[in-house]
């Protein structure tokens, strides 16, 4: 399951893409980890990689939409999702630049304006980055807010005026798809800029890294038709629709990452010899690999059934929409969970200047606090409760969506509105099709937390108090994490004693969150009960977990390592 780059034969990628993800790996190998660090040290900007991004058209292959482009060019999620592992695998930078790239993009696919679609095929194919105008100083997420305007001048053009903040790329990016209102009406627009104009002011960088995040400001800059890109609900849907595209690859950012850092732990646990044993025959070294492991595999397991949702989406399929800021929220903060754990292996040598660890353990806690906090997308996600577990729909059975077609209905998702009437399958199908210890404990817990739902729910004033609703979430996401895993589990033919591993992890993050909603002061006597009995142990199998670490994780001892 895990990425290894200096192994992967990547064969389930059509040929192009299979060498383009080679010819990354290899440019990566080449320069080595040595020089990664020092240049993460001291904060240079990666130009050689966008040169490398250039010469081998990855941006304009992987980003530019079927139709827009060369014949080599398509939107494909699932490709874009093995790119985004690999970057994320050697440096969250380099991850950050193709990311941004997207949310620039976003707006520009979406719309109907032919000039600047055909335009930014261009700068992609010239190796041009992209940024995304949407967030400011005082305002930061609450975009209703925005104080960017666009101000009609009577003869048909307009002045922009206002700032940006955290603006990733805005340096040097060919076009900043910015986001603001129309000064005499209020309707919000969204338009492009030249970062390179002289209207257009590049404050600073507002963060100490290789990668640029400016404060920018637009001064009486130009506009015309040519350059709006949509006006009124069209621009507002069309700035959570990119949000939609974009937040769902700081998962595999954060897979990457834990997946690089977990091969350095083992490697180094695995060659320290300290009272007369090897740190590996430590017991609560053990527990912390197997932990570590299954984590990472669960969560690489989710994300790729979340990719199947997203490529199969439809105006009458959208649960897309609950999978994709799972894929943001959830299997980010179980990267944070990872490195944490990795890092009671290895202990110091976590902080030390050679290691990719010491740069893991920074830029995964980045990954659940962009593209909105962890707090705004459970706030998305319990619309969804109440559909999932009460009023199930019939839909097709989704299979691995792994083709190379382009994914046309990214760039036409419609509306944003609605989103409590959307229906999800029948989560309990596949749970009833697995018959393990733990996934049969999971389900008990299950039918307790939707018997809490039913005559225990949350009354008017814990519905107000969001620490109440975000534990209540995340009982909730555990469950749609579990019923994902499964379904992929059968898919990809994963060994049952692997998915019975996860799921005790599952169950005591499950038994976590009922104990802190038990504890709550405003917690009803019926919820109390009811968390009380939610609360349980796996059941433990200390064959199964040797059997975990002697076929899965110290088979990936000495396996990869990266060039100096």
């Amino acid at each position: 399951m895990l990425l290894n780059p200096k192994i992967d034969k990547f064969e389930h990628l059509d040929n192009d893409s299979r060498e383009t993800i080679k010819k990354l790996i290899l440019y990566f190998e080449n320069k080595g980890l040595e020089t990664i660090k020092k240049e993460d040290h001291e904060r240079e900007w990666y130009s050689d990689f966008l040169e490398f991004v250039k010469k081998e058209e990855i941006f304009y292959n992987f980003l530019t939409p079927t139709g827009q482009g060369e014949e080599s060019s398509r939107w494909d999620t699932f490709r874009n999702c093995q790119l985004n592992e690999v970057l994320g695998f050697y440096g969250l930078c380099y991850w950050y630049t193709w990311q941004v790239s997207i949310l620039g993009l976003g707006p520009i696919w979406m719309s109907s304006n032919k000039d600047i679609q055909k335009q930014s095929a261009k700068f992609l194919k010239d190796g041009g980055i992209f940024a995304y105008g949407l967030s400011e100083k005082e305002h930061g997420a609450d975009i209703y807010s925005t104080q960017m305007t666009l101000t009609p001048k009577g003869d048909g053009t307009y002045f922009a005026n206002g700032e940006k903040y955290y603006i990733g790329n805005a340096n040097q990016a060919a076009f900043v798809s910015t986001f603001g209102k129309m000064s005499d009406t209020g309707d919000f627009v969204f338009f492009v800029v030249d970062s390179k104009h002289e209207k257009f002011e590049c404050i600073q960088n507002v963060t100490n890294s290789q990668n640029y995040v400016a404060e920018f400001r637009l001064n009486d800059y130009p506009i015309t038709d040519t350059e709006i890109l949509s006006v009124g609900r069209e621009a507002w849907d069309m700035s959570l629709n990119t949000v939609n595209i974009g937040k769902f690859n700081l998962g595999w950012a954060s897979i990457g990452i834990c997946t690089h850092a977990f091969y350095e732990a083992l490697d180094h646990a695995s060659g320290r010899y300290l009272f007369d044993h090897y740190v590996t025959e430590f017991t609560h070294i053990k527990h912390l690999f197997v932990d570590s492991y299954t984590r990472l595999v669960a969560m690489k397991l989710f994300a790729l059934r979340g990719s199947d949702y997203m490529r199969a989406a439809s105006p009458d399929d959208r649960r897309y929409l609950l999978y994709n800021p799972m894929v943001k929220m959830k299997v980010t903060t179980q990267g944070e969970e990872v490195i944490n754990l990795l890092w009671d292996v290895i202990a110091a040598k976590g902080f030390e200047k050679s290691m990719y660890f010491e740069m893991a353990a920074r830029d995964i806690r980045a990954l659940p606090k962009l593209e909105g906090t962890v707090h705004v997308n459970m706030a998305l996600i319990i619309k969804f409760m109440k559909n999932y577990f009460f009023n199930p729909a019939e839909f097709p059975e989704i299979s691995k969506m792994d083709g190379g077609q382009n994914d046309d209905f990214m760039f036409k998702q419609g509306p944003t509105k609605g989103l409590g009437k959307i229906q999800f399958h029948d989560y309990k199908k596949i749970y009833n099709s697995v018959n393990l210890p733990n996934v049969n404990l999971f389900k008990k817990q299950i039918r307790l937390l939707k018997l809490l739902l039913a005559v225990a729910r949350p009354n008017k004033n814990q519905i107000k108090d969001f620490d109440f609703l975000l534990n209540l979430g995340e009982l909730f996401t555990l469950v749609v994490y579990g019923q994902l895993i499964l379904e992929n589990a059968k898919i990809l033919g994963i060994e049952d004693d692997l998915i019975d591993q996860i799921f005790d992890f599952i169950i005591r993050d499950f038994s976590k969150y009922s104990l802190i909603l038990y504890s709550k002061t405003s917690s009803t006597a019926m919820q109390k009960y009811i968390c009380k009995k939610i609360i349980r142990k796996p059941v433990v199998n200390p064959d199964r977990i040797n059997k975990i670490l002697e076929d899965y994780v110290y088979l990936l001892k000495d396996t990869y390592k990266m060039n100096q």
